[in-house]
């Protein structure tokens, strides 16, 4: 690598504990953030152009920083080319400046990645211009780029990459991005997780569909509830309306409210060190997302299935999501290693693909270092 760079500045890839398919509805999750990261070594380069290169691809980009919405088009470099165009119609100070990306987040994963580049790539131009900036500010500019790009996206995945503390789960609520941080106890137990390894791209997947799902649920249920937010319908009101919900819709509400409780209890868990309780929720969630939210796919079911057949495992969840990615799993600290290789055998005979294990640290979100 070029020695010549001025700054490092990483942004984290996110694993969600529990809470999925709630943040754009106005609920409370349950993200960290993970040593898994998207890292951007830049210097400015006095044009009017950014420069891109990554670790792991042959290709560049170029972004002419007066006409950005062109990059929107690009293959590579179409998420930093919005995330540049959101930080300056922010009001913020876009520079021409060299980016070398170094992406340890898989792709495809249901782990962030794109959030990691879009914080880390505006965290990188707020730097190299002297901006100082905070990170919750940043996470909604990224929230914008995602959502140029056609994925109509709740804020999760990019607060959790911009602010994330080492050692600790941030309970989000989406409703007015205030966030409460929890330290991580699990005891005897450890996080694992594992990619299914079969990719999937959100734009073309069924997210933006379930997403207006919910909405028309929370446009009838407006009628009856003084609600702003589906995630505001507690399960006993639920109850008395659901007859109004039909078919699909009423599934896809049913998951939003059970999701939304079953989140308040894992922080009640975690803040116990009730990891079997913890583990049942994890199951739970699971179930909801199968049964009622259809977004896991025989992938991912195979996956946690396997999992939740592991005596040693107190519970596992699809994370992310869904239509491919990873679980998240609580597993006994003495039978991690016996427990990725049985659920890796089991998983590979279930579907002939070859599950990943990824061996990441709760770390902090955004990192800026002068090289």
């Amino acid at each position: 690598m070029d020695n010549k760079y001025a700054f490092k500045v990483t942004a984290a890839g996110r694993v969600n504990i529990i809470g999925e398919h709630i943040d754009y509805c106005g609920g409370k999750v349950f993200p960290a953030a993970l040593s898994l990261k998207n890292t951007v070594y830049v210097r400015p380069n006095g044009t009017d152009k950014i420069n891109i290169e990554w670790t792991t691809l042959p290709d560049k980009a170029t972004l002419d920083i007066n006409d950005l919405e062109k990059g929107k088009a690009l293959k590579y470099g179409n998420y930093q080319a919005m995330s540049a165009l959101m930080w300056g119609k922010a009001g913020h100070k876009v520079i021409g400046c060299d980016m070398l990306h170094d992406c340890t987040v898989p792709f495809g994963s249901g782990l962030s990645s794109s959030a990691a580049i879009e914080v880390s790539t505006i965290a990188a131009l707020a730097t190299v211009a002297g901006e100082s900036f905070e990170p919750r500010d940043v996470a909604l500019i990224a929230q914008k780029a995602e959502r140029a790009l056609g994925v109509n996206c709740g804020i999760m995945d990019q607060y959790a990459s911009a602010c994330g503390k080492a050692g600790y789960a941030m309970l989000l609520d989406c409703s007015d991005v205030t966030c409460e941080y929890v330290p991580i106890r699990t005891g005897d137990y450890s996080i694992v997780i594992i990619n299914c390894n079969k990719p999937h791209n959100l734009v073309e997947s069924k997210y933006n569909e379930r997403r207006a799902e919910t909405e028309k649920a929370l446009e009838i249920l407006k009628t009856k509830l003084d609600i702003e937010c589906l995630a505001q319908v507690g399960e006993r009101d639920f109850e008395l309306y659901e007859h109004l919900l039909e078919g699909k819709i009423h599934d896809r509400a049913k998951h939003v409210v059970s999701e939304c409780a079953r989140v308040a209890r894992a922080e009640a868990a975690m803040n116990a060190g009730d990891m079997r309780l913890l583990g049942r929720l994890l199951n739970e969630s699971h179930a909801s997302l199968r049964n009622l939210f259809e977004v896991t796919g025989k992938e991912l079911d195979a996956l946690a299935a396997a999992a939740q057949s592991h005596p040693d495992c107190a519970g596992s969840r699809m994370t992310g999501a869904g239509f491919g990615g990873c679980t998240i799993s609580l597993v006994k600290r003495g039978a991690v290693e016996d427990f990725k290789k049985y659920v890796c055998e089991k998983y590979t005979r279930a579907t002939g693909y070859n599950a990943v294990c990824y061996d990441a640290e709760i770390a902090d979100g955004i990192t800026v270092e002068k090289l």
